[in-house]
């Protein structure tokens, strides 16, 4: 039994590359063979899968394993060979949220979304990371489908924070006030610059010296800079930092050192931060579009509206208001239990293992 992966980017740093590479990991303790081929990669993780270009000939038996979260030319050669065929969905931004801003990024993910559509008569299963995502993979076409969170840890420690990083952040909370945090691609449709409305209002109503960390990297070149001037314009320079790319142990200071974990996202699949905040014990407060409430759990306060007086008030309430941060950590307890990467692991492969022992569509 042979099940290789097929992924258009192999990247660090990134929770699908971590995903892809754990399930490699998991499919081959259960004893079937498994490699991963990419598109491209960055140089940390070449190692760990080769260019999709060296796929071979076809194999007897063999299966491939598409991840798809973008468009990509990786998925013509996959279409092109023979091989049945598994997809692990991750979600795809609809163009209209990037289109505007970055015409290249919302061409690829509306070349993904058809990608993904002519892809669905080949599979004997699809996997997706939630019923959100799921609806989707049957709104296009999909027949046999299934959810399963993503294969990576998500419930906190594990890596020590980077002490500069703590040091720093600890000497800016020493002079006081609250320490707002959204982990995610600085990128229109995941909004920040609603964030920044939301903390305009907090500080004027609530907290004068409150801040808002954006761990993350801007998306293309017109975003960033629009972003930085908005928040320039309401006076807020000194309380927005756009921190771009972190490393785990940097992303674990700012995960310690943060009060709430705050997003106003118009799009998510599912969301990794948002769990990720939970298992520091942190509240949310969030935005519900799309897979952000199915993500929570009732383990954060999910609002209807993203209208900034409405939002801080949601903040300050988890902040002040110690029964609901102490339902709400129950409730996040319960949740983190849901998304136990051990449980997740051995369910993907009971699933990969089903669908091959099945064997091809029209068998």
């Amino acid at each position: 039994m042979r099940v290789d992966q097929v992924i258009p980017s192999l990247a660090s740093r990134d929770a699908i590359g971590a995903h892809t590479v754990a399930l490699t990991e998991a499919l081959r303790e259960a004893g079937i063979d498994s490699d991963i081929f990419y598109g491209n990669c960055t140089p940390d993780v070449a190692s760990l899968g080769r260019p999709v270009t060296e796929l071979g000939r076809p194999a007897k038996g063999r299966w491939l394993l598409y991840q798809a979260s973008i468009g990509s030319p990786v998925y013509d050669v996959l279409a092109a060979r023979p091989e049945p065929k598994l997809v692990n969905y991750h979600n795809i931004t609809p163009a209209s949220l990037l289109e505007v801003w970055e015409p290249s990024v919302g061409y690829e993910v509306g070349l993904g979304r058809a990608q993904l559509a002519r892809l669905a008569p080949e599979s004997r299963l699809a996997v997706a990371d939630s019923s959100f995502n799921e609806a989707e993979l049957i709104e296009v076409g999909y027949g046999a489908t299934a959810v399963v969170p993503l294969l990576i840890s998500m419930t906190g420690g594990g890596v020590e924070p980077d002490p500069l990083v703590a040091r720093r952040l600890g000497d800016r909370k020493a002079d006081g006030g609250t320490d707002l945090l959204f982990v995610g691609k600085v990128s229109p449709h995941k909004a920040p610059h609603d964030l920044v409305k939301m903390l305009a209002v907090f500080r004027r109503l609530y907290d004068p010296k409150a801040r808002l960390w954006l761990v993350g990297s801007p998306l293309g070149d017109t975003y960033g800079p629009a972003l930085a001037g908005f928040v320039a314009e309401l006076g807020l320079s000194g309380a927005v930092t756009v921190t771009g790319s972190v490393t785990p142990a940097e992303l674990e200071a700012y995960y310690q050192a943060a009060d709430v974990f705050v997003c106003a996202s118009d799009h998510e699949g599912f969301c990794v931060p948002v769990v990720e905040a939970m298992g520091h014990g942190l509240p949310v407060v969030a935005y519900a579009a799309a897979a952000i409430p199915e993500t929570v759990g009732g383990a954060g306060l999910v609002l209807d509206t993203k209208e900034p007086l409405r939002f801080a008030a949601a903040v300050d309430r988890v902040l002040h208001d110690r029964s609901l941060r102490d339902r709400l950590a129950h409730a996040a307890a319960a949740r983190l239990a849901h998304f136990a990467l051990g449980r997740s692991r051995a369910r993907f492969v009971e699933l990969v293992r089903r669908a091959v022992d099945a064997g091809p569509p029209g068998r």
